[in-house]
């Protein structure tokens, strides 16, 4: 297994987006039982505007499988998303 770092920025003005999926986005995450950390990217006005996942996965292709079934992506939540092989060394 690998880690690999899901860096995703919201669309702008989808927040509403973001909230009516996230329910969905959290029992996928717990369904697949790859994610070993995530959590949202906060704006100035401490609103989620996008999502950091590390998932623990055997190679790039299934991140970018697990990447593209996330029910916030099935939504057209993301403007961007990139995924990068990520190595922990601190916590």
């Amino acid at each position: 297994m690998a880690l690999f770092a899901l860096i995703c920025r919201d669309r702008p003005g989808q927040l509403d987006t973001r909230k009516a999926n996230r329910d969905a986005h959290l029992a996928y995450i717990e369904k697949t039982g790859v994610v070993a950390q995530a959590g949202p990217f906060l704006d100035e006005a401490g609103d989620m505007c996008g999502s950091l996942v590390i998932l623990d996965v055997a190679d790039l292709s299934a991140a970018e499988v697990w990447a593209a079934g996330d029910p916030y992506a099935r939504a057209g939540l993301f403007e961007e998303v990139s995924i990068m092989a990520w190595k922990k060394v601190v916590g």
